[in-house]
């Protein structure tokens, strides 16, 4: 679709204001995890990895129509196609690894400590998955179609040319993850609800996650004296448990902006496909500004779900 100046100069400014926001977002992410204590719960963990994947993110779509004009070859282009086709398959991954942190935690019972030590795990499959094919679409072009990665209108992606590819490399994937994430919520909400009939939720909303027990220190220093009359010893048992509600609160409201930042592309990479060169320009407009607007969201989700200790 052939846009004029004016047309353009307002899509890069929708999409160069939502990007600046969202870096602000990321920035809100990262200051505020390192100098506050209370954003350290596993899930503010993840938040904070995904961070840095969306910083690479925004700067892609902060550089707007400059990569198309640049020219399909140009390294500015290529360099965000790259990044407009690895870290937004991330994001999804890294929603995909928080919501998984939930069913343990829900369905298991796992430790945050525990769930801690699967964040390398998360991190070397979502980079690898995501980079491999980021990294070898700059290598595939063809004489009839030029090359994979090219304009978009307002960026560049994947070309128009490999509409195929986009379909099984960028929207199906992103799409079928959503879903995966949708299955894992009614599994985990089918889960509490079991949990409240049986009675095994606090009465303050907190999943016990584990029980441990260990002697007081009076009856220790008893035995050691050779005092038997109280050596058998009352034990004193500890148990760790999460606030379920504040647990869940934050990884279903990070699908929700998800979900608001891949339904209007979608739409409109749908109505492409079905009449091309017709594309809407408000819809444009609109993905040019919802698309680049979620880390600005993540931002605002992380430091209004605060949490002490394990709770």
């Amino acid at each position: 679709m052939q846009l004029n100046e004016w047309q353009l100069r307002q899509l890069s400014i929708a999409g160069r204001t939502a990007s600046a926001l969202s870096i602000l977002g990321v920035a809100t992410i990262i200051a505020t995890f390192c100098y506050s204590p209370n954003f350290r719960s596993p899930t503010h963990r993840i938040m904070l990895i995904n961070a840095f994947y969306n910083l690479f993110d925004f700067i892609a779509t902060m550089i707007s129509v400059s990569g198309p004009e640049a020219g399909d070859e140009s390294g500015l282009c290529r360099f965000q196609a790259f990044s407009l086709q690895m870290f937004p398959v991330a994001d999804v991954l890294w929603t995909v690894a928080m919501t998984w942190d939930v069913v343990l935690v829900v369905l298991y019972h796992y430790e945050p400590e525990a769930l801690r030590k699967l964040e390398k795990i998360y991190l070397a499959i979502i980079t690898t998955l995501t980079f491999i094919p980021a990294l070898v679409f700059l290598f595939i072009r063809s004489d009839d179609k030029g090359p994979l990665y090219g304009s978009v209108t307002f960026w560049c992606s994947i070309s128009p040319n490999w509409v195929l590819f986009r379909i099984i490399f960028y929207y199906g994937p992103i799409w079928f993850l959503i879903v995966v994430v949708f299955v894992l919520y009614i599994v985990i909400a089918h889960e509490i609800f079991k949990l409240r009939h049986e009675l095994m939720l606090t009465t303050n909303d907190c999943l016990v996650l584990s029980s441990t027990a260990s002697p007081s220190s009076e009856p220790v220093e008893r035995a050691a004296r050779g005092d038997s009359k109280d050596s058998d010893a009352p034990i004193k048992r500890r148990q760790s448990s999460l606030s379920l509600r504040k647990f869940l609160l934050m990884p279903i409201l990070f699908f929700l902006a998800l979900l608001t930042t891949w339904v209007t592309p979608t739409i409109n990479r749908i109505y492409a496909f079905r009449h091309p060169g017709e594309e809407p320009y408000g819809l444009m407009v609109g993905v040019a500004a919802l698309g680049s607007l979620r880390g600005f969201w993540n931002g605002i989700i992380f430091v209004t779900m605060r949490s002490k200790g394990r709770r």
